[in-house]
């Protein structure tokens, strides 16, 4: 069964008080944070109105609206929708001198639902489809954010001037950074398929957006006054409740007056996708109603990303390739994953043949003003027929197919801390990609507000 955890009341109200303290102990000079001796209390709230052709009831746990399509996509429906720039979070930070060379850092960020007032819980929406048929399901979306209550990073670490940083405890991957770096729309939930789908930035699976357990190294230096490189590597502890498998993530990259460029390659054993229960399953009585079903990888990913800033247009895009294959050490047995989330029924012979998945993406970012800015986005997913019976249509999820995302958005800022923003999303799927779908395309408009402090 699944653990209990803490309610998101307590955690938000509990940072909401301290941050009355914060502001009341921050320095006068400093008015810009809510800084005292060192540490940082952040936050964002991003609230606003959706529009899908083809959409989904809305569900207090999910990440952000469902503006790619889904497979279960099927009404048309106008809901409030969170998070459609940004995940809503409430953080704390820290970085505390201890001599001319070294510091001390944590960063612990608690993401929420500002529709619901919830913790973010991908996994607990795919418990609310357990033995629902498809057409009845609501939105639903797997994520590495599975109600804890530090679901973004929660780590600390030591940095040096000269010798770099190091992070040990829950920390965004490199594929997980180089989205957000490089993805034009920022991996926004609600114009971005990278950003809303997180097989691009986990690696292959969302649930590897973020790794518990884990270390990571950074290191910078800057030959010339207009140049830096950066590398750097991370490493995840496997074979616990939230982990079965290792890890690995290498990184390197460079900057250049407006021109910024990495490449990154990974590893991770034991991947999981999750999913809800089938009706079937669920009406068998033999598996806990709470419980999920897994999925499981060994993954391999490789990719670019690149970007360039000349005056008002910046340009930005990125290609992954993942490699999805049998586990060579396989879980047969039911386990305990992210969150706390019991998963009942365990798959690890799906990919007899490598399952290829190719993502690239391109935008243009311009700057009309200062603070109003318009970007486009285009968006491509292609996989590979791996079935034992290679096929190009949509007879089964195995045939090659692909998927077609064209965004656009357009985001005025007040001020550094409140912004609105309108755009529209459309996403079509083909082929393998399109198997059991209830409709193949959806066009989601969205209109909102945040506000950063």
């Amino acid at each position: 069964m699944k653990k209990k955890l803490l309610s998101a009341t307590f955690p938000i109200a509990l940072l909401a008080a301290t941050a009355a303290g914060f502001a009341g102990s921050a320095q006068a000079a400093d008015d810009t944070s809510l800084t005292w001796n060192g540490i940082t209390l952040y936050g964002v709230i991003d609230m606003g109105i959706l529009y899908m052709n083809h959409g989904l009831p809305m569900t207090g746990d999910i990440p952000g609206g469902m503006t790619t399509i889904a497979k279960a996509s099927n009404k048309s429906a106008t809901v409030i929708s969170p998070n459609g720039l940004s995940q809503s979070t409430i953080g704390l930070k820290g970085n505390i001198p201890l001599n001319d060379q070294f510091s001390a850092i944590f960063d612990l960020q608690l993401g929420f639902n500002p529709q619901s007032g919830k913790l973010t819980n991908g996994p607990g929406s795919l418990v609310q489809n357990n033995g629902v048929p498809l057409e009845q399901q609501k939105a639903a979306a797997d994520s590495a954010r599975a109600g804890q209550l530090f679901n973004g990073q929660a780590f600390a670490g030591i940095n040096s001037k000269d010798l770099g940083t190091l992070m040990i405890g829950r920390l965004n991957t490199f594929t997980m950074d180089n989205v957000a770096k490089y993805d034009p729309m920022n991996g926004s939930y609600a114009f971005s398929v990278i950003g809303i789908q997180g097989a691009t930035a986990g690696g292959g699976n969302t649930e590897n957006t973020r790794l518990d357990n884990s270390v990571k190294y950074l290191y910078k230096f800057s030959p010339q006054q207009d140049l830096s490189i950066h590398v750097g590597a991370m490493y995840q502890f496997g074979k616990v409740d939230s982990n079965p498998g290792e890890a690995f993530q290498a990184n390197a990259g460079v900057d250049y007056a407006g021109f910024s460029f990495d490449a990154l390659v990974g590893k991770k054993k034991n991947a999981v996708a999750a999913a809800p229960l089938s009706v079937a399953q669920f009406q068998s009585g033999l598996y806990p109603s709470d419980s999920l079903a897994a999925t499981l990888s060994d993954n391999s990913v490789w990719g670019i990303g690149a970007s360039y800033r000349a005056g008002p247009v910046k340009v930005s895009g990125g290609y992954e390739h993942i490699k999805y294959q049998n586990p060579t050490s396989p879980i047969r047995t039911p386990f305990t994953g992210v969150g706390g989330y019991y998963f009942s029924i365990v798959n690890s012979n799906a990919y007899a043949n490598a399952k290829k998945f190719d993502v690239t993406w391109l935008g243009v970012q311009y700057f009309i003003t200062p603070k109003f800015d318009v970007t486009g986005a285009w968006y491509q997913y292609h996989q590979n027929a791996y079935g034992a019976v290679k096929c190009s249509n949509n007879s089964a999820p195995t045939c090659s197919g692909n998927l077609q995302a064209f965004s656009v958005r357009l985001d005025y800022r007040f001020n550094a801390r409140f912004d609105v923003y309108t755009g529209a999303e459309w996403s079509k799927v083909q082929d393998g990609l399109a198997s059991g779908y209830l409709s193949t395309s959806l066009v989601a408009p969205m209109v909102g507000f945040r506000f950063k402090f």
